[in-house]
């Protein structure tokens, strides 16, 4: 069974919003290890893995320089799930998004969610 499992990703156009959540069926993930931060990266064909946002236990962000106050990434309370609100979206946003959560015992992955955006 997946710890991590992203939604919300699919096709959209130019100017346009997606959220996409990150969850852990059933709770698994509490009961493997223990949170202590969690965010999203993305992946674009022919580059690197690069940081969208990440958010601390005590609720610190950080976001990388090309999200310019579009996107805002939340956690509940109980940790997942792990939202990224993105607006105002542009061709250059196009990428597999990935959940990340970095644990006690390691790092963790999601599979991943397609998001296009079409110019």
């Amino acid at each position: 069974q997946e710890l991590l499992v992203e939604s919300g990703g699919g096709l959209v156009q130019a100017g346009g919003s997606l959220r996409l959540s990150c969850t852990s069926p059933g709770g698994i993930f509490s009961r493997y290890d223990v949170v202590y931060g969690m965010g999203w990266y993305r992946q674009a064909p022919g580059k690197q893995r690069e940081l969208v946002a990440l958010i601390a236990n005590g609720g610190a962000r950080n976001y990388g320089d090309f999200v310019k106050g579009r996107f805002t990434i939340s956690r509940d309370k109980a940790n997942f799930p792990v939202n990224l609100q993105m607006n105002d979206l542009t061709s250059e946003d196009t990428a597999i998004y990935y959940c990340y959560v970095r644990g006690r015992r390691g790092d963790y992955w999601g599979q991943g969610t397609q998001v296009t955006v079409s110019s």
